[in-house]
């Protein structure tokens, strides 16, 4: 049985963009591989504290040595860290705040990059340990930074997410955006359906496989 996290991230719960369009791809995804486990991470409702000192001292602190409060530290990570490594598929619900990610999906994701356990540093460069794991991202943005728009240079939601998640191992990365949201009616409805379509085109060749 495969299993699937779904992470969310926006302020906005079903009423978001990201969330919806994700969560439509979650269904037709369980819909192709049946029996599957699908486990669900808010962000927004169940926050991820932001790291601290106590928590680095945790991680590098061998488990039967740690303090009691090390213990409380770590059991606000190590939670989070063992769903990603039980996912066979990742899908992150991310919406655009300030051309970034929100605070919260930040949050997160510094709790599940760890060195030692989800990358480790070789003589050649750091070296991804999360590996053989598929991810999907969906974005949300009130306008347009794809293709050769002049917005596409204030764009530090892909490339970040890319990069981070590649440095733990997660380099089979597809993105789903919606765009033109805060554009006008008409061309964020269009953007909405260009998802949907998009997300019918994934989920095809997994229903066709199984």
């Amino acid at each position: 049985m495969k299993n699937l996290l779904f992470v969310t991230s926006s302020l906005f719960g079903q009423d978001s963009r990201s969330t919806r369009i994700a969560a439509e791809f979650v269904s037709a995804w369980k819909a192709a591989n049946a029996p599957a486990r699908i486990i669900r991470r808010d962000l927004a409702q169940d926050r991820v504290p932001h790291l601290s000192l106590e928590h680095f001292g945790a991680w590098t602190t061998a488990p039967d040595q740690r303090s009691e409060r090390q213990q409380a530290s770590a059991q606000e990570s190590d939670p989070l860290l063992e769903e990603v490594e039980a996912a066979d598929v990742i899908v992150i619900a991310a919406p655009m705040y300030n051309f970034s990610i929100s605070s919260t999906l930040k949050a997160w994701i510094d709790h599940i990059t760890r060195p030692g356990r989800t990358f480790r540093y070789t003589a050649n460069g750091p070296e991804g340990l999360l590996k053989n794991k598929k991810v999907y991202v969906v974005t949300a943005r009130g306008g347009i930074y794809t293709g050769d728009s002049p917005a596409k240079a204030y764009d530090f939601q892909e490339p970040y997410l890319r990069a981070i998640l590649g440095l733990n191992g997660l380099t089979d990365v597809t993105f789903v955006h919606v765009e033109a949201q805060k554009v006008s009616p008409e061309a964020a409805e269009a953007s909405i359906a260009r998802a949907r379509e998009t997300v019918t085109e994934l989920v095809a060749p997994i229903r066709a496989a199984a």
